[in-house]
C-alpha cells in the first residue's frame, strides 16, 4: 500500500462509525444483474468474489501506553511505592498533570491512545494498551508494568513496538509544544533498543511536524529528547519512545488537547508515524 493509501485509510479511520475492514474479512461478491425474463445471466457472466487486499500492517504488533491512570491521586501509598526503574528504583507512578481548566493528562492520554488504536488497527496492525480504563477509582499499571510490556516473554504478542503517550506541565514561561523520548544507551538495559528507538523517536517527530504541531519550545532538541531516567522506556526490549504530545499548561496547546478533533489530530499523526517506522 502505498504512502498515499495509508493517509487515506487513517483519514477514513478518524470516523469511529467507519466499518473496519481488519475486523471482516468476507469477500465482496458482485452480484450478477437479472435479466428481463426475470432469469439470471450464462454462468460464465457472473463475476468472481473479490478479495480485500492484505492491510499494510497485517501481523505486525504495537502496544500503546496511555500515560497515568485517573485514580492514581487517590493512592497515595500506592503509587509512591518503589519500583525498578532499570537498575535503580522510581515511584511506582506520578498523577500526571492537568490544563489549567482541570481537564487531566490520564483523560487526554486515555482518549488519544484508543483513536490511535482504531486507527492502527483499521491498517492491520494488533494494538494492546497498558491500562484497560480510565477511572477515578483505579490506579497505575506501575512504570516497570509498563515498560516490560510487549516484551519477549510477558504475556500476550511480542510487540513490534510501544509508544508511551503523554502530556507536559511545565509552567516555564512561554513553554509549548512536543517532544518525542528515546532511551539512552545503557548497559544492559537499552543497548539493543537504543538505535531503532531513536529512529522510531525521528520518524514520530517529522510527522508530528507534517502535521502542522510545532517542536518543544522547552525540552530537548528540535523535537527529540534522549533520557536514561524513565523506567517505562529503560525496561523495554522492542523499540520505544514516549512521546509529550504538548504542554497542558499552554493555552494554545491546551486548546487542541480539550477538544475532541485535536484529540483525533494527534491520534492521525501517531499513527501515520508508527506506520511510516514499521514500514522502513
Amino acid at each position: 500500500m502505498t504512502v498515499v493509501a495509508v493517509a487515506a485509510v487513517l483519514l477514513v479511520g478518524c470516523d469511529e462509525a467507519t466499518r473496519d475492514p481488519a475486523s471482516d474479512p468476507s469477500p465482496r461478491v458482485t452480484s450478477p444483474p437479472e435479466r428481463s425474463d426475470g432469469g439470471l445471466p450464462p454462468r460464465a457472466t457472473i463475476a468472481a468474489p473479490t478479495l480485500d487486499p492484505e492491510p499494510p500492517l497485517a501481523g505486525l504488533v504495537v502496544v500503546l501506553d496511555p500515560g497515568h491512570q485517573l485514580g492514581n491521586a487517590a493512592f497515595p501509598a500506592e503509587v509512591a511505592a518503589p519500583v525498578d526503574a532499570g537498575g535503580f528504583t522510581k515511584p511506582c507512578n506520578t498523577t500526571g498533570t492537568a490544563t489549567n481548566g482541570g481537564y487531566p493528562e490520564a483523560s487526554f492520554t486515555w482518549a488519544v491512545a484508543g483513536a490511535t488504536r482504531r486507527l492502527l488497527r483499521r491498517l492491520g496492525a494488533r494494538v494492546s494498551l497498558t491500562r484497560t480504563s480510565n477511572s477515578a477509582t483505579a490506579w497505575g499499571p506501575c512504570i516497570d508494568e509498563r515498560g516490560r510490556a510487549g516484551n519477549p516473554g510477558e504475556p500476550g504478542p511480542t510487540a513490534d513496538l510501544k509508544v508511551s503517550i503523554h502530556a507536559d506541565g511545565s509552567l516555564a514561561p512561554g513553554a509549548h509544544g512536543f517532544h518525542v523520548i528515546a532511551p539512552a544507551e545503557i548497559a544492559p538495559w537499552t543497548t539493543d533498543i537504543a538505535v531503532p528507538s531513536l529512529e522510531l523517536a525521528e520518524a514520530m517527530r517529522d510527522v508530528l511536524v507534517e502535521e502542522g504541531f510545532a517542536p518543544s519550545t522547552y525540552a530537548g532538541s528540535d523535537g527529540i529528547d534522549v533520557r536514561g531516567d524513565l523506567g517505562t522506556l529503560n525496561l523495554a526490549d522492542v523499540p520505544t519512545v514516549m512521546v509529550e504530545l504538548g504542554n497542558m499548561r499552554d493555552p494554545g496547546d491546551a486548546m487542541l488537547m480539550t477538544s475532541a478533533a485535536g484529540r483525533r489530530h494527534y491520534a492521525s499523526a501517531l499513527a501515520r508515524s508508527i506506520a511510516r517506522f514499521l514500514a522502513r
